[in-house]
């Protein structure tokens, strides 16, 4: 025997094991209900109203997983959260990042599937697979799935806009603009963390009155407004600091390049513009969940695609931005910043 060990292999080769577990559990919103107090098996199968088949398997595999404690054995053992599943799977916690589990159930679980084929013929295996109508244009034509869609980005995004604003220095700045800013959470986040700045959330109009809500809810319509517009169709918002938090990627090379070119022209010099993502390292060695969004890409769009800081900083020489710097978020994600 060579002394090789295959379990790396098979833990990444089955892992939609996992996953599909924990989408499952967040869809039956068993986190939401053991926020509200332990359970034993039995009381979960009653209130997720399961099959007894059910129980064990489920709650003991989550327990495996790290994502419930179980207190005691057996049918009269009672499970709850851990400090993490409290506080991010939780719907009633601030912290909820579950939108985003949501939508990979609902969409991008199937989706997958067909990776594939997208790896075959470079073509989306989304929506726009079956009716032949842009993903975007069949989203924003469903309010309630627009909403969710929306809701999914503001889970994910939450760490990464909060850490933004509490680490990138505003100090010389007065005005943002948050280009496909959907909620209008990073400008609220940037609007609370820094009570002299005044920004602007840029997005379709179907998407103002979401973010007219939030930002309404925030207490912050004094300082955050939200407009509509098209940002390929529309010039943008001028403002010190133009942001595009997860939006970059979702075009291809020649759109990546025109938006850059709109907020070149909508900063004044010394204007910064930043996009937050889940930028591949250079080397394309270490970020594979930025590597496996850029796939994502593939899936969604076809010729979409995720990059690293260096490509950005090159496209950005090419319409006149001087320096630049990368200031690392939570998790995979970063801020790249380029300065006019």
């Amino acid at each position: 025997m060579s002394g090789l060990d295959p379990s790396h292999i098979l833990q990444i080769g089955m892992g939609f094991f996992a996953s599909k577990t924990l989408l499952s559990a967040v869809e039956l919103e068993l986190f939401t209900k053991l926020a509200r107090q332990p359970m034993t098996g039995k009381e979960i199968a009653a209130a997720l109203q399961l099959h007894p088949r059910a129980i064990p398997d489920l709650p003991d595999a989550l327990v495996a997983l790290k994502l419930l404690q179980r207190e005691g054995d057996g049918p009269d053992a009672h499970y709850s959260n851990t400090p993490e599943s409290a506080l991010f799977l939780n719907r009633d916690s601030p912290g909820y990042i579950g939108g985003i589990l949501e939508m990979a159930n609902a969409r991008l679980y199937r989706f997958w599937a067909d990776l594939t084929e997208a790896l075959r013929t470079g073509m989306p295996q989304n929506e726009t697979k079956h009716s032949g109508e842009p993903m975007f244009a069949k989203l924003y034509a469903d309010p309630a799935r627009l909403e969710q869609f929306m809701n999914a980005m503001s889970g994910i995004s939450a760490g990464n806009f909060k850490e933004f604003a509490r680490t990138f220095d505003f100090s010389t700045f007065r005005t943002l603009c948050d280009v496909g800013g959907a909620t209008g959470q990073l400008s609220c986040m940037v609007a609370a963390a820094h009570p002299h700045m005044r920004c602007t959330s840029f997005d379709l109009l179907e998407v103002v009155p979401i973010a007219t809500r939030k930002i309404q809810q925030a207490g912050l319509t004094d300082r955050v407004t939200a407009v509509g517009g098209d940002f390929f169709a529309d010039a943008l918002p001028k403002a010190d600091v133009i942001t595009m938090g997860m939006i970059l990627h979702d075009w291809n090379l020649e759109k990546k390049k025109l938006l850059i070119r709109k907020a070149y022209d909508a900063l004044p010099p010394g204007g910064a513009f930043v996009v937050i993502e889940a930028l591949i390292d250079d080397a394309r060695r270490e970020n594979a969940f930025g590597l496996m969004m850029s796939l994502n890409m593939l899936i969604e769009f076809g010729d979409a695609f995720d990059y690293s800081g260096s490509d950005f900083m090159g496209w950005c020489r090419e319409v006149g931005f001087r320096d630049f710097t990368v200031i690392p978020l939570t998790g995979p994600s970063s801020a790249a910043v380029a300065y006019k």
